[in-house]
């Protein structure tokens, strides 16, 4: 069985809800990976799924799982659902990336790592936080029709008598 299969039966149950403790187990452990690849600047990751899984304390399923999790920042990871414990990656973690992506999926027990410091100043920090936020902010640069104004449909009527009406 290929590891991202197996760890979808492991993590969800037959109602396609995550298993508690499967998933608290996990996220510690991801959570631990992280403030190890914090603390040493890692950013280049190369290895089988099995010696990766090894050195990161995982096991082969996990690492597939965090794998899976960190693939949206980073470029020339083989597709998960093809891979096994003998696999071998390689890729390098651009950490603005990943800092963003952990903003993304709200994961503030990743982003807020007291080991980001190694990498960003509390000032590049809030800048990559905030241009994560205002990246999904829509702005409207056309002008609400008020009720009182000539309909937009060009009847000549007020919006409110033409086209506001409820139906």
């Amino acid at each position: 069985m290929l590891l991202l299969d197996a760890w979808k039966r492991l993590a969800f149950d037959t109602q396609n809800q995550p298993v508690k403790h499967v998933w608290d187990e996990y996220l510690a452990k991801e959570k631990a990976v992280y403030v190890s690849l914090l603390k040493e600047k890692k950013s280049k990751i190369e290895g089988t799924i099995a010696d990766l899984a090894k050195e990161l304390r995982l096991t082969n399923v996990q690492m597939c799982a965090w794998l899976d999790g960190i693939h949206e920042c980073v470029d020339g990871l083989p597709p998960l659902t093809e891979v096994d414990e003998n696999t071998a990656i390689s890729f390098t973690i651009e950490f603005d990336r990943l800092y963003k992506q952990m903003v993304e999926y709200k994961a503030d027990a990743l982003y807020s790592l007291d080991e980001w410091e190694n990498i960003f100043t509390p000032e590049e920090q809030k800048d990559l936080y905030k241009q994560q936020k205002s990246s999904h902010t829509i702005v409207r640069n056309e002008t609400k029709v008020g009720r009182n104004d000539p309909c937009t449909c060009g009847s000549g009527k007020k919006y409110k008598k033409c086209c506001g009406t409820a139906a």
